[in-house]
Order: structure tokens, then sequence, then C-alpha cells
């Protein structure tokens, strides 16, 4: 399953806030993070909160719109959201996404964000598509494709390994290190030695165990200090 849009609504007029608040919780992909009168305050947000999407309006007090999209253009995507057509050659000179001209229903608003998710899930499918391994299963020639995104974490199991999924496992003839070798650095680590986790499906962690799922795995000693590393890099 593909993730939501962490979403920022940025406008001077309180009532096109709450129409906008109202079309995003109609929409699953689309997730409100926070909305904000001041343009300023809209930089924090997009510092600190991880935002994907801005609906932003021109017209704007000490920063318009124009001069905010310039300044985040290559951090987030922007759908302007104005009553002002005469800025729309120049906002899509900014690489908006799309330019909503007010007062827009809900069936504009939403084949504006959907050009997101198109392009979010075609940028997934591409690299799912290219990001696999065939593993060894039971017989001479029998494997299975596995996706590299969709690996939660692997188990050592004597002489052989168990490849834990979103919705399933497998079992293959293996070791832990040649495993370790065919993954990316950058998304898998070593916590155990039984266990590889895959730093994106980490949900947290407490009492040195990551927290995958429902499952809690022991982070030993021997690799505290690495595994911790790689979460320093990816804290706020």
């Amino acid at each position: 399953m593909s993730r939501s849009l962490r979403c920022l609504i940025v406008d001077d007029e309180p009532p096109a806030i709450r129409l906008l608040k109202n079309y995003v919780e109609k929409v699953p992909f689309l997730d409100l993070i926070s909305s904000t009168t001041k343009a300023l305050e809209a930089l924090q947000h997009i510092e600190n909160e991880n935002i994907d999407l801005v609906f932003l309006d021109i017209q704007m007090p000490d920063l318009s719109g124009i001069q905010l999209s310039k300044i985040i253009k290559d951090k987030v995507q922007i759908i302007f959201t104005t009553a002002y057509p005469q800025f729309a050659i120049e906002g899509y000179e900014l690489n908006a996404v799309d330019y909503l001209l007010k007062p827009f229903e809900f069936d504009r608003f939403y084949q504006a964000v959907l050009k997101i998710k198109q392009k979010e899930s075609s940028i997934h499918q591409n690299k799912s598509t290219e990001e696999y391994l065939f593993v060894k299963t039971d017989g001479k020639n029998n494997y299975e494709k596995v996706y590299i995104n969709e690996i939660l974490y692997i188990e050592g199991l004597k002489n052989y390994v168990a490849i834990h999924l979103l919705d399933k496992q497998i079992i293959t003839y293996s070791t832990l290190k040649h495993i370790e070798s065919t993954l990316p650095s950058t998304t898998f680590i070593k916590i155990h030695k039984s266990y590889i986790v895959s730093i994106n499906h980490i949900i947290k962690t407490y009492s040195l165990h990551a927290y995958i799922v429902n499952k809690a795995l022991p982070i030993s000693d021997t690799y505290r200090k690495s595994f911790f590393e790689m979460i320093n890099k990816k804290k706020l």
C-alpha cells in the first residue's frame, strides 16, 4: 500500500482553509498535517514536518504565495489556490502541479491531487519493478520474486533464513551473511546475530528493541552502535 501525502494548507482567509480541510478529509490518500494563515509560519512546517504537498494561496501578507513557492519549490509539490487568474502562467512556470481558481468544486480539487497520486504511484511502481530478488524455495528450479521494499526483516535459522514480508514469510536455504551482501546497506542493517531489519519498516525503538509491525526484535550490543548511527541520520 502506498503512503499518504502529507499536506499543508497556506491561506490568509479562514473560510478558504475550512473548505480545503473539508476537501482533504474526503480524500483517503491525503493526510492534513497543519494549516496556517502566515507564509513565514508555513516555512517552519515544511522544514520540521516532512510535508509533501502544499495548497498555497497567492495573495498573502508579508510574503506572497509566488515568493514563498520560489523558496520551497525544490522541497515540496505545490498546488496554487487563488482568486486571481492573472497569476496562472507564472504559477505553471514555477512548476506547480496545478492552479485552482477560486471558487472551485471538489471534483476540480480531486483532479489536481490525483495528478500527484498518479505520479507517486508511477515512481513507486518503477522502483518496485527494478528492485527485487529471486529467492530459491522448495525444489531444484523453484524461485520466488521478492520485492526489496516489501521485506520487513530477515531471520537467521541455522542453515536457513526466513524472509518476513508484509503478508507472508519465505524460507530459503541460505545464510544471513549472504542475504546481507545482496541488500542495499542504506536500507537494511543487522541488529543481532539472527536479524537483519529494514529501516523503512521500523515503527519505533524501545528498551533496545526495534519494533516492526507487532514484532519486537532485540538489538544486541555488537550491533547497537551502527544501528543507532543509522537511526540518527534519519531523526528530526
